[in-house]
């Protein structure tokens, strides 16, 4: 990807896309095109928010994805201190490291090279992808102008603790060779984790087009060797961009990376990969050289075992047709975990096979101030785990949680009105805020929400109650499809989806921070209005529900 002008010809339908053709036949062929584009549209940025920049800053590693002279990707790591990692402005992200001697990379990183990069946070599971090309380059690292920079989803991430070790002085020589070693093929088997490097550059200059570095993970064991040259694994479903995949259909060319956590070890894999299947789909790789590089990190890697905790269930409460409420205490008697307003959970829920429960991120819906930590999950149709929830886990039962994660926060101290608009099971992190915002009783707050009817409105009682105390706070509900026994006044408000006209009828002049969370038809419609209203990027956070989350 990167971050020349686009000179393409302007009849060219894919011009102003984020994605290239590879990824929107893929995006095509799977069914989510049509449902991507225009979100991916908002989402994909061809700079890095502030955000971002503050994320990267406060990194020990990134993954970088990289071609070598003879053209083959490789992914590596990069390893500094917090702050090795900074954005100047924008449009630039400095990296103050270099591949080390030995490795696949450390003389591929040239002028105007195509370089992706993964930002990564393993204790917290967030991740952030930036990609582009090379500007300059000198004896501590180099500097990327940036192409396209977006979040990723936190779903298939082994949460570990990172801790630094003095870098030693010498290394053992990196091993190269044509096939994997018994000892290589055990520790592939045996790992939870991988990163990968593809690419594309087709004709012309679009910000499309380059490398991306993007992670893999899955339980222990779920990539499989066949002999010393294939490998394959499990495509899980993600955030429904298709990077990795989209760049595969027009090249072929992939990199690996393992990381050995335990001991700082990299093996590195260059080769040619290919999607297999629609439904259960896999990546088998055939190998073409290794690289593996013993102990070269500075860093170890704990699997974060200390900070899942086992909670017990209080109570259980239904709250719609289809969202009940769990509210969790810790069973160790400790106390409970604090969170910010919008943050969400990680559960582990489990299914058949008790050694490999079931990840799950759910929103936390109650009050921040509160000694429980509740969550309140949607019964999706087919979902495994939604169901257990529902069906079998009752009060006095006990799951494993991690700690509460997230960014889509509430300032400390808002400096403007504040709108929570939100529709369907978007409403959890909302209530959360509305608390908040009720307690503090400082800045003027709207609770908005949309649902299909009265059967399908959670948290109306506890809403109203918590309108009816708090002088700052008003609210408004709208029901698409209201049914014969639901009143208008007595339930909601108005009929019809929470749009801009009534946001604006709302808050004349819409001088507010809009906090949105919802389905992604929700979103896309919601922050493309806000935006043609005038409404400043920065005055617009949301936050999406499903596998096509950003």
């Amino acid at each position: 990807m990167s971050h020349h002008d686009d000179e393409a010809n302007p009849l060219d339908p894919m011009k102003d896309s984020p994605f290239h053709e590879g990824e929107a036949r893929v995006q095509e062929r799977l069914g989510v095109r049509e449902q991507i584009e225009p979100w991916a549209r908002r989402v994909v940025r061809p700079y890095l928010p502030d955000q971002h920049r503050d994320f990267y800053a406060q990194l020990p590693f990134l993954v970088v994805a990289a071609r070598d002279a003879q053209d083959r990707p490789w992914a590596s790591l990069l390893v500094g201190e917090p702050g090795f990692a900074s954005s100047p402005d924008p449009g630039q992200l400095r990296i103050d490291a270099l591949p080390a001697e030995g490795d696949a990379l450390a003389t591929a990183l040239h002028q105007a090279s195509d370089i992706g990069l993964l930002g990564i946070e393993l204790a917290t599971r967030r991740r952030n992808r930036v990609n582009g090309s090379l500007l300059d380059r000198d004896t501590l690292g180099f500097t990327l102008a940036v192409g396209q920079a977006f979040g990723n989803c936190p779903q298939h991430i082994t949460e570990r603790e990172t801790r630094r070790l003095p870098r030693p002085a010498t290394l053992p020589p990196a091993r190269v060779s044509k096939e994997l070693s018994p000892q290589q093929i055990d520790w592939i088997t045996r790992a939870d984790t991988l990163f990968i490097a593809t690419g594309h550059r087709g004709e012309g200059a679009r910000a499309a087009f380059g490398m991306d570095a993007s992670h893999r993970g899955g339980p222990a064991g779920f990539v499989s060797v066949s002999g010393t040259h294939h490998l394959g694994f499990p495509d899980y479903p993600g955030n429904n961009h298709f990077n990795t995949l989209g760049n595969l259909e027009l090249d072929p060319r992939a990199g690996f990376v393992f990381v050995d956590f335990e001991t700082g070890s990299l093996l590195q894999l260059t080769g040619e990969a290919r999607l297999e299947g629609t439904g259960e789909r896999r990546i088998e790789f055939e190998i073409q050289q290794v690289v593996e590089q013993p102990f070269v990190l500075p860093l170890r890697f704990a699997r974060e075992s200390g900070r899942d905790r086992v909670y017990r269930i209080a109570s259980k409460r239904p709250e719609s047709t289809d969202v009940t409420s769990f509210e969790l205490v810790p069973e160790d008697g400790g106390p409970t975990p604090s969170f910010r307003p919008g943050q969400h959970l990680p559960v582990s829920i489990g299914l058949d096979d008790p050694e490999q429960p079931a990840k799950r991120t759910y929103s936390l819906s109650g009050n921040a101030a509160a000694e429980v930590l509740r969550i309140s999950v949607k019964r999706e149709p087919h979902g495994a785990a939604s169901n257990r929830l529902h069906d079998h886990l009752e009060a006095g039962d006990t799951l494993h949680a991690g700690l509460p994660a997230g960014e889509f926060v509430l300032p400390d101290a808002p400096e403007r009105p504040v709108v929570l608009a939100s529709a369907g099971v978007g409403i959890t992190p909302m209530v959360a805020m509305a608390h908040a915002l009720a307690k503090s009783r400082q800045i003027p707050a709207w609770f908005v929400h949309g649902a299909r009817d009265g059967a399908h409105h959670p948290f109306r009682s506890e809403l109203e109650t918590l309108v009816a105390g708090a002088e700052n706070l008003r609210s408004h509900v709208r029901f698409s499809r209201p049914r014969d026994e639901d009143r208008p006044k007595d339930g909601y408000d108005s009929t019809g989806r929470v749009d801009l006209a009534l946001l604006e009828k709302l808050v004349p002049g819409l001088g507010a921070d809009f906090y949105l969370c919802g389905p992604l038809g929700f979103l896309e419609s919601l922050v493309a209005e806000l935006e043609a209203a005038g409404v400043p990027a920065e005055q617009i956070h949301f936050e999406s529900f499903g596998p096509t989350g950003a």
